[in-house]
């Protein structure tokens, strides 16, 4: 099968990326992360793109795909054209998928969440969770026969494909990935860990996809160079990472910001309306105030020498 035309690996100028899901309006964190990809794509004298990770056919929604735009238009921030969203390249999310079919290291999971839970359950105290904090799958489909599999799709049942993550790591053995400074640009090697997540999911039962397959199969499309994304996501890197390395990706340099937190002290979400830059914005907040309640605190670059352009 021939595989997905990836960008060349030979591509010298910066490519980074802002890549939010239209499933709920955004807040300060994101404000603060597509501002910061800004700055350092000015700063590498790169490109910016947007990418509309739009792959939950049942919460994506048209409208937050407007505010996105709307949003980054308020704050200044500009990006290339066309805006690429991944709920129409679902092909190229099923090639990859392919591809790991045929090195052997996907298996269908037919177990509901109950059933999950109910697994974990019967392991007793003490077993363990992802780094997200969620317990890890009890591998309960991955002794079924190739017989018991074919019996279970022939009576209608739907699977969810996961990462055999130990036959993974045996095929592409220890894996590293690399964090870079923003404003020294140097850069730092890391251990990768894709262990701690077990098996993942890889393609949903709703989808032919997820968020592990797709955003490594777009970093590699759109030759993204420079990943900018917040902290919550640096242990996700690991499994990335192993995906870039079954699928034969180059692998991209990562920085992973700080968070902003809300006056609770807790992650900021979508699904809190007091949390959206919306509410903030008809309550009066500009765009300066907002970037000087960031430099405030300690979570911009020098702004004197990295600064994007309104």
């Amino acid at each position: 099968m021939t595989p997905p035309l990836y960008a060349s690996k030979d591509n010298r100028q910066a490519v980074l990326r802002f890549a939010p899901s239209p499933n709920g309006p955004l807040h300060r964190g994101h404000a603060l992360s597509v501002w910061l990809n800004a700055q350092v794509a000015q700063r590498l004298k790169g490109r910016l793109l947007l990418r509309i990770e739009d792959i939950d056919p049942v919460r994506s929604r048209p409208e937050h795909i407007e505010t996105i735009e709307e949003t980054l238009a308020w704050l200044g921030v500009a990006y290339e054209r066309p805006v690429r969203r991944q709920s129409h390249f679902m092909a190229e999310y099923v090639q990859a998928f392919e591809t790991l079919t045929a090195r052997g290291v996907v298996y269908p999971c037919f177990c509901t969440r109950t059933e999950i839970e109910a697994a974990i359950q019967e392991k007793g105290e003490g077993w363990p969770s992802d780094p997200d904090g969620s317990p890890l799958y009890p591998q309960t489909c991955r002794a079924l026969t190739s017989q018991e599999v074919a019996t279970r799709l022939a009576n209608g049942d739907k699977p969810q494909w996961r990462l055999d993550c130990a036959k993974a790591m045996a095929l592409t053995g220890p894996l590293t990935w690399t964090s870079f400074d923003p404003e020294t640009l140097a850069t730092t090697t890391h251990q990768a860990r894709p262990e701690r997540w077990g098996d993942v999911v890889l393609v949903r039962k709703d989808t032919p996809t997820s968020y592990h397959l797709s955003v490594v199969v777009d970093d590699a499309i759109q030759g993204i160079t420079h990943i900018v994304r917040g902290m919550d996501l640096e242990a996700a890197t690991d499994i990335h990472r192993l995906v870039q390395a079954l699928l034969g990706l180059p692998q991209p340099l990562y920085w992973h910001h700080p968070l902003i937190n809300g006056p609770d002290g807790k992650k900021l979400a979508k699904s809190k309306a007091s949390d959206s830059l919306a509410v903030e914005r008809e309550a009066g907040l500009t765009r300066s105030a907002l970037l000087e309640d960031f430099r405030r605190a300690g979570v911009l670059m020098d702004a004197e020498n990295s600064q994007p352009q309104a």
